[in-house]
């Protein structure tokens, strides 16, 4: 194997690159440094990976998943690469084993976590073999801005002098372009050539939908779409991680909560099976999926506001990693925007948050395409997409300026008496809803008293909504509103306000358009053989004990199952099986395609 294109496909099965990736590993292979972005399942792992195996020494990967470092080993394994990590799930005696193996060259890829490549005694180690380069994963976090921050990133600058002339690359599927200085400044990868892919996952169906019942919406939406698929909920707390899991279990949906207040044996359970069962929905709060390599997640669902688009592209991103049709699904309402807004107010870092809060906001109140939205904050341009709940369903603006200037002026009419409120005392004053707290305010003799008679308390939320996203209303003490600068010029007549006509809907309406058909639905695999092949993988992944993916991809088992290939040599030419997974299962596979003829 002298050449990438020989590894790509002796080795991993496939018979060409894609994008830049051929153009990474040269780069890589004749010493050069590199930034590489590329979106989720892109296959930026193969751009080390490959000249690991081609350079002389061990490719050093660092990684913050320590959960997940076996079963990339064990993927590795599979395609004869000799890969091992170090970390501290390990025994003294299998520690010494992988150091002895790196020391005498009979590593391919040692994995290590920051934390670990900054002890000593690691370095040291490291010192006494040949590295052949340093792979620095996930390395938005390094961002001390960004959504998955770790400080230990910070320490990485420190290969630079330490192995000089070692080529370093630095690879993650999210960060704008100030996040790519931070990782070119703080890595002191300052000569790196960069190499920045489209972010566009066009296999991705992107929608939000209004908050109204978050617990049935998101009941309905799996078990109308995604009943028996794999998929990852997200949510802010613990325990509503918890309490939401137990809801799907009621609706028959298998649900599994993941939090950092599990213990590690429980948190290392649910994320085996997530990895080795099919129709497996875990409910999770934000660090549970990074670095996850399964491949046929359908969907990711949000019943929380991310705090950004870099969080939120990347969570999304964990779906549909196969490249079928996968979807992105967010429910969000006033609740959201006001506990975010209150949370980041007086913080030291206020201004960068409310920035980051500001574009996810956007994303969200858009009447045009979420994925030219989604894009253009991380500068790509493109055309709609077509693929999204705004170009399926287009929405209807309505002008609400008229509403928003009422609910503004009874806000400032608050203020003149030294009275501040929440969202929830004012609407009830502008639809003249007598309640406890209006009666000892003695606010029906406010002017505005009633004025807004006409709109829902749903229809109001969302004029509230739309106010907090644009800047107009600010977050005080105890969440209650005030007017902003902006929000006066909207009072002034100087700029109107438009909401979605599907936002101002009396009755909340869902999402009616369906997934576009997969390719499993369309190809010309013949469907009991795929069927077949499939239950042969689960029986070799559980035998093996590792996850039925590890094995082939379904894309594999699907190209088998429409050529029906006779012979090893018509499957070796089948793409994701290189020479090892062909001398482990092709005779095996052989078998199921062509069954031998029972004699009588």
């Amino acid at each position: 194997m002298n050449t990438p294109q020989d590894v790509l496909r002796d080795v991993f099965g496939y018979h060409g690159f894609r994008g830049f990736q051929g153009e990474v590993i040269e780069h890589i292979c004749t010493g050069g440094d590199a930034i590489v972005l590329m979106p989720t399942g892109g296959g930026k792992s193969l751009c080390y990976q490959i000249p690991a195996l081609l350079r002389a020494g061990t490719g050093v990967v660092v990684s913050p998943l320590i959960a997940l470092m076996q079963d990339q080993v064990d993927a590795l394994a599979q395609l004869g690469i000799r890969a091992a990590f170090l970390n501290s799930t390990q025994t003294l005696a299998e520690r010494t084993e992988v150091e002895r193996a790196y020391r005498d060259g009979r590593l391919d890829l040692l994995y290590l976590s920051p934390e670990r490549l900054s002890i000593p005694t690691t370095q040291a180690l490291l010192q006494r073999g040949k590295v052949a380069l340093f792979a620095i994963d996930e390395a938005h976090c390094v961002s001390q801005w960004g959504h998955d921050f770790r400080p230990e990133y910070l320490q990485l600058d420190m290969l630079a002098s330490e192995w000089p002339g070692i080529p370093r690359v630095a690879l993650t599927a999210t960060a704008t372009a100030a996040t790519r200085t931070e990782i070119r400044e703080r890595l002191r990868l300052d000569s790196a050539r960069q190499f920045v892919a489209s972010f566009n996952r066009p296999n991705i169906r992107y929608r939000i939908t209004s908050k109204n019942s978050e617990e049935s919406q998101l009941v309905n939406f799996i078990r109308d779409e995604h009943m028996g698929e794999s998929g990852i909920v997200y949510t802010m707390t613990r325990k509503r991680s918890e309490t939401l899991a137990e809801r799907l279990r009621q609706q028959n949906i298998t649900a599994l909560a993941y939090h950092a207040g599990l213990s590690a044996q429980q948190r290392r359970t649910t994320q085996g099976r997530f990895l080795r069962e099919d129709g497996i929905v875990v409910v999770a709060t934000i660090a549970f999926g990074m670095g996850i390599d399964k491949p046929d997640v359908r969907f990711v669902a949000h019943v929380d506001l991310p705090k950004s688009i870099e969080g939120y592209y990347q969570e999304t991103g964990r779906a549909g990693r196969d490249g079928e049709p996968a979807d992105a699904w967010l429910t969000y309402g006033l609740a959201d925007v006001v506990n975010m807004r209150s949370l980041i107010a007086g913080s030291p870092d206020e201004r960068n948050q409310a920035r980051l809060l500001d574009a996810m906001l956007a994303l969200c109140e858009t009447d045009g395409c979420r994925r030219v939205e989604l894009l253009r904050y991380f500068g790509e341009d493109i055309a709609p997409c077509g693929n999204c709940d705004t170009c399926l369903e287009p929405p209807v603006v309505v002008d609400v300026t008229l509403a928003a200037q009422k609910l503004l002026s009874t806000v400032v009419r608050l203020e003149q008496r030294e009275q501040r409120f929440g969202a929830g005392q004012i609407i009830d004053i502008l639809r003249g809803h007598t309640t406890t707290r209006t009666q000892q305010w003695h606010h029906e003799t406010l002017s505005t008293w009633g004025i807004g008679a006409d709109l829902s308390d749903m229809q109001w939320r969302s004029v509230v909504r739309r106010l907090l996203a644009a800047g107009d209303l600010g977050i005080g003490p105890h969440d209650t509103l005030r007017v902003t600068a902006s929000g006066w010029e909207v009072m002034r007549g100087n700029r109107d306000v438009r909401v979605r006509e599907t936002v101002l809907a009396r009755k909340a309406k869902t999402a009616t358009a369906k997934p576009k058909p997969r390719p499993s639905d369309i190809s010309d695999a013949d469907p009991a053989l795929f069927e077949a092949l499939r239950a042969w993988r689960a029986e070799t992944a559980k035998a093996g004990k590792i996850p039925a993916y590890v094995v082939f991809h379904d894309s594999t088992l699907r190209e088998i199952a429409a050529r029906r290939p006779s012979s090893l040599v018509e499957l070796a030419t089948v793409s994701g099986i290189g020479q090892t997974k062909l001398d482990r299962y092709g005779e095996a596979i052989l078998a199921v395609v062509h069954p031998p003829t029972p004699t009588s």
